[in-house]
């Protein structure tokens, strides 16, 4: 029988993205690397707990979930996070940052300071500034006060981002908008008098991606299946996501769907479900910034 491994996520690390998998074992992943595995037949996939913590009655997920828990192991992860806003006497400083993924395509979010750009890496942030830092609560109302006054919301679909990867302006297009962003957001008033406001430098995470002249993906995972097999060779990776070259041409991976599998090294052909990009097929854009 074939040896099996569960995978724990991408993590970003100094040298680039690499995959992580239970009891410490990490593959680094590198451009032209070959990505293969297949999925375990018969087993099904099941939570992978919260906290550290292993599910109680390692429930069965779905396969579309992009979690990989339960209702209640997902409820225990959300009460421990920052989002929650159940930690309202951290003492540790967070930073605000604006982050951009795309022409139109631009959020606000806080992180821990200790973290660095580790959370931007994570999210698939093309180019990033840092706005502010300070306590929890003021950088939480400093997110509030953009999303009022500008409509800058704290959150962008993956699939949005996916889709403008292979049409990114220059280097210079792309800080010349976060730069006129950054400057309506340090006109406002209103900004906590604890948080303490950061000038305007932008990070562009393209070369790090490698989305510098990436082709165009035609399709993502819609989801992993028992028996189904993945195979490419790697071109860009951006947040969870790794952009592969296949037989049908770029597919993007989201690592968040292998989470919870019995999954073998080792793969030919690429059989999971896809769904294929449209051609015309849009981006959602927001409208408070333009």
């Amino acid at each position: 029988m074939a040896q099996t491994w569960r995978c724990s996520g991408l993590r970003w690390s100094a040298g680039g993205p690499v995959l992580v998998w239970d009891g410490g074992r990490r593959s680094a992943l590198s451009s032209g690397k070959r990505v293969a595995f297949a999925v375990a037949d018969g087993g099904g996939r099941t939570c992978v707990g919260a906290r550290g913590n292993v599910c109680p009655v390692r429930a069965a997920v779905s396969g579309r979930s992009t979690g990989a828990r339960c209702e209640e192991c997902a409820r225990l992860d959300r009460a421990h996070s920052v989002a929650a806003d159940t930690m309202a006497d951290d003492p540790r400083p967070y930073r605000v940052y604006l982050a951009w993924f795309g022409p139109g395509l631009v959020k606000v979010g806080i992180t821990g300071s200790a973290r660095g750009s580790a959370r931007l890496l994570e999210q698939g942030a093309v180019c990033f500034s840092w706005l502010g830092e300070g306590p929890l609560m003021a950088a939480r109302r400093t997110e509030e006060l953009l999303r009022a006054a500008l409509g800058v919301p704290d959150r962008i679909r993956y699939a949005d981002k996916r889709r403008v990867r292979s049409a990114l302006p220059d280097a210079a297009g792309r800080l010349e908008e976060i730069r006129e962003l950054h400057a309506r957001v340090a006109e406002l008033d209103g900004w906590p008098d604890s948080l303490e406001r950061t000038p305007f430098r932008a990070v562009d995470h393209a070369g790090v991606f490698g989305l510098d002249g990436v082709a165009a993906a035609v399709g993502a995972v819609s989801e992993l299946t028992g028996g189904g097999a993945v195979s490419g060779e790697l071109v860009a990776a951006a947040g969870p996501d790794l952009h592969l070259a296949t037989g049908r041409g770029v597919v993007v991976l989201d690592t968040r769907l292998m989470t919870g599998w019995d999954l073998t090294a080792g793969a030919d052909g690429f059989t999971v479900p896809v769904r294929e990009f449209r051609e015309g097929e849009d981006a959602v854009v927001q409208d408070g910034l333009f």
